[in-house]
């Protein structure tokens, strides 16, 4: 299978890599409007190690950590997509060190680039300009802590920070502490102030979260533990409380899996897994209280190693990033059940992160 659209007009998908195994760095793609293909548009590796992308709001700016021992972030212009032949986004300037070791992941929040430093278990904030070029860090919040692994949780190691719906509160998870961490941004010093953590199960390892659409749940998935952890959110006072744990794999399968993504349904009726090792795709379905998910079935993701899993805009499919495999494979969702189905793949080699805009 390949994306072969015939040009098909479409959206358009950034793809991030590891240079360092082989990757392309950043690369485009044409998405095809009617079947969700992916069709490779142009590269470019100016960057080690983009593993993890942004876009800015109105989506001019690509953003990208460099995942290295230094750390940093880099913005490219985006391409005019009515321009046509998807070329590669272009770099603006050189990547602004983030004054933290092996950054994940980035969010872009109220004018300001945060960044997940898993290596050296902190937070970055970096201002932007009006052009979209970050400036220098303005703030680092340092976790501080560790877990019960003996080889993963030594020490604190930060792995994702997302805003919350409505922007008043940020949320960091990280694997090392067993923790989510919430802060507030300051506006006015360009730093993280911390406000709560909520701990979680000892050597669960929690990497990534999601919000349920409706705003008043969080699903918090375990990279050392192949389990969910429900969270109720008050947005009104920035707390998040555990009230129950799902495994997202079938009993006895555990061992030798590594959840890394998960997504929710835009519609709250189902959530999705993905479970590296395992190499599949976790299909959960959510009762009316958004609290007791049930894990429905998993089907194989395509490939090997599936470090991402995203959703495209119109909530229909599923793409994976096959980190091992090197390949971006997609899935057609069936709207009664939820269980995606192998639609195609695009090589893509060292694929670390797939994004839609």
């Amino acid at each position: 299978m390949s994306g072969d659209n015939g040009g098909r007009k479409g959206g358009r998908a950034f793809i991030g890599s590891f240079t360092s195994a082989g990757g392309l760095g950043v690369l485009a793609a044409a998405v095809d409007a009617r079947t969700g293909a992916l069709t490779a548009g142009g590269a470019t590796d100016a960057v080690a190690d983009p593993s993890y992308l942004a876009l800015s709001p109105d989506g001019s700016v690509l953003y990208a950590v460099s995942e290295t021992d230094e750390g940093a972030v880099a913005a490219f212009r985006t391409p005019d997509i009515a321009s046509g032949g998807h070329p590669a986004p272009r770099l603006l300037t050189d990547p602004v060190p983030v004054h933290g070791a092996g950054p994940t992941h980035l969010t872009f929040a109220d004018g300001h680039l945060l960044t997940a430093n898993y290596g050296s278990g902190s937070v970055s904030v970096l201002p932007v300009a009006a052009d979209g070029r970050p400036k220098p860090v303005t703030g680092v919040l340092r976790h501080e802590g560790s877990g019960p692994h003996p080889d993963r949780q030594r020490g604190p190691h930060a792995h994702q920070v997302v805003a919350a719906p409505g922007g008043r509160w940020i949320l960091s998870t990280d694997l090392g502490t067993d923790s989510v961490r919430i802060s507030s941004l300051s506006i006015a010093t360009g730093e993280l102030v911390p406000h709560g953590e909520t701990a979680l199960r000892p050597g669960s390892g929690p990497r990534h979260l999601a919000f349920h659409p409706a705003g008043r749940h969080v699903y918090v998935l375990g990279e050392l533990e192949p389990v969910l952890t429900v969270c109720r959110w008050d947005p009104a006072n920035g707390v998040l409380e555990p009230v129950g744990r799902t495994a997202v794999l079938p009993e006895g399968m555990e061992g030798g899996c590594y959840p890394s993504e998960v997504v929710v349904a835009p519609d709250g009726r189902f959530l999705w897994v993905a479970n590296r090792g395992h190499d599949t795709i976790a299909v959960l379905a959510l009762d009316p209280t958004y609290e007791k998910p049930e894990l429905r079935t998993t089907v194989p993701c395509g490939g090997h190693w599936p470090r991402d899993l995203v959703l495209d805009p119109t909530g229909r499919r599923l793409y994976v990033a096959n980190e091992r495999s090197g390949d971006v494979t997609w899935f057609d969702i069936d709207p009664a059940d939820g269980v995606p189905a192998l639609a195609g793949a695009l090589r893509a080699p060292a694929a670390s992160c797939v994004i839609f805009g």
